[in-house]
């Protein structure tokens, strides 16, 4: 359940920066709704995981997934290009986030 949690909240974190992208700076109704209800629901599923998850682990799969996620949607929804070097820094994130969910002993598994 708490990994359900934190999946949950990294969608909704990655719909909301996805949507606040859309709303053209708070312009559009909807996208702007939308970017406010995703950081709500993400934020609360985050604080859901918290209490089986050390905040610091928990902050780094959240965040080091939501990288990932957003710059790959940002490349194919909005042509958004990515080099050499940012390729190979969010492989370094997800390498990081295989580690401490493979080895790392703060994660219950």
């Amino acid at each position: 359940m708490t990994y359900l949690c934190l999946g949950i909240a990294i969608v909704g974190e990655v719909v909301a920066t996805t949507a606040l992208k859309a709303s053209e700076s708070f312009t559009r109704l909807g996208p702007s709704a939308l970017t406010v209800a995703g950081y709500a629901l993400a934020f609360y599923c985050l604080s859901l995981s918290l209490r089986a998850l050390p905040t610091g682990i928990a902050y780094a799969i959240w965040s080091g997934a939501g990288i990932v996620l957003i710059s790959l949607i940002s490349w194919l929804v909005y042509r958004q290009s990515l080099d050499l070097p940012a390729v190979v820094g969010m492989a370094l994130i997800l390498a990081g986030v295989l580690v401490i969910n493979l080895f790392s002993k703060s994660v219950a598994h």
